[in-house]
């Protein structure tokens, strides 16, 4: 719910006990907002910069009437010694979320990543970020606090999808493949739409954001992650990570790692998700697990995590406000993070693209 939205239902709820409330806002309730405009924005797809500048809330007539409260101490940072490598570390966070480190009238902001960040392995780049992120995982299978703290962070799923299977295929162990069941929506079984236009083979090809793959391929011992809310009271929430600890014919039984039920074994069934990605030009369901391979996770998949150790794989560019941050700001530690990057030759690179909307940050 957008907060315009928000703002006309609080004033028809509240209109019921007060009248006078339907000509202020909120129905005269006092709101409270969190975020951070320096994160990754409301993601509007195929939307320019503009529309996604105008989607954010300080765009809106109802930021003249807000009080805003700053936090000013990196809390993930917090919980080692302050000194001054530490203080220049979180500054140089900082300096990257606001445009600062280098010049530009566009947005996009060259960054020159320090050598002790940086994976240099010519050899087997790849395979050295692993090592460096999971030393010794294959040994560590057992140990559902190994994974805890660990992520390897990319842009795309396809860069995603690189790593997982790489270090799946490592794994011994029978793997196990879960199909998917697609359809076309009832909604869209009408005289102007011809089902037969898209076939079942088509169906199961489709990927996109927060949809399960079609093949699910899994082994036991890899760490997962939930892709919707499944039971909140339970903890099975969109982005809960989970370690594989059973392959059933109907039924996944994984240990829950983060949140407030670390420890706790649940069963996963298969359930009906159905896709609202305006990408696709009709509505389809496919039934399968809202899971997937989390060795590595997309940047905007890791809001909200809290890492200690992971590493930032450039294969491409970013290419939205906030990515760069979000990702850097996953850490707890400078001495936590690594960071591989490869120019458009695959060559090993110190040099990264950022990208910041200013004008998002103004009147702050």
């Amino acid at each position: 719910m957008c907060v315009k939205e928000l703002d006309r239902s609080m004033r028809d709820i509240c209109r019921q006990s007060n009248p006078d409330s339907m000509d202020t806002l909120f129905g005269r309730k006092t709101i409270v907002f969190g975020g951070d405009f320096r994160q990754i924005l409301l993601v509007i797809q195929k939307g320019r910069r503009e529309d996604i500048v105008d989607a954010s809330i300080n765009s809106s007539y109802l930021w003249d009437y807000v009080t805003v409260l700053k936090l000013t101490v990196n809390m993930r940072l917090c919980d080692i010694e302050t000194d001054a490598d530490t203080r220049s570390f979180d500054q140089w966070i900082l300096d990257i979320s606001n445009g600062d480190v280098s010049e530009s009238e566009d947005g996009v902001f060259d960054i020159e990543i320090p050598q002790d960040l940086l994976i240099t392995n010519v050899d087997d780049p790849i395979g050295s970020m692993i090592s460096t992120i999971y030393p010794d995982y294959l040994l560590n299978l057992g140990n559902p606090e190994y994974y805890q703290q660990r992520a390897i962070l990319a842009i795309t799923h396809e860069v995603v999808n690189i790593i997982n299977d790489r270090m799946m295929m490592c794994l011994e162990g029978e793997e196990r493949s879960y199909l998917s069941s697609n359809s076309i929506c009832a909604s869209q079984r009408n005289a102007d739409f011809s089902n037969e236009s898209y076939t079942t083979d088509f169906l199961n090809s489709i990927e996109v954001g927060g949809l399960p793959k079609h093949n699910l391929r899994l082994k036991i011992g890899v760490p997962i992650m939930l892709l919707q809310n499944i039971d909140q009271a339970k903890g099975l929430c969109n982005g809960t990570r989970l370690q594989i600890v059973h392959l059933g014919e109907k039924i996944i039984r994984a240990k829950i790692l983060t949140g407030s039920n670390v420890g706790k074994i649940t069963a996963l069934s298969r359930v009906l998700i159905v896709s609202t990605d305006k990408r696709i030009p009709f509505r389809f369901q496919r039934r399968q697990y809202s899971l997937s391979v989390c060795f590595a996770m997309t940047i905007n998949k890791s809001q909200r995590q809290s890492l200690s150790r992971i590493s930032l794989f450039l294969l491409k560019p970013i290419f939205s406000h906030g990515q760069q941050y979000v990702a850097l700001f996953r850490v707890t530690n400078r001495q936590g993070i690594k960071i591989l990057i490869l120019d458009k030759d695959n060559k090993l690179s110190n040099t990264t693209k950022n990208l910041v909307y200013k004008e998002v940050l103004q009147h702050l």
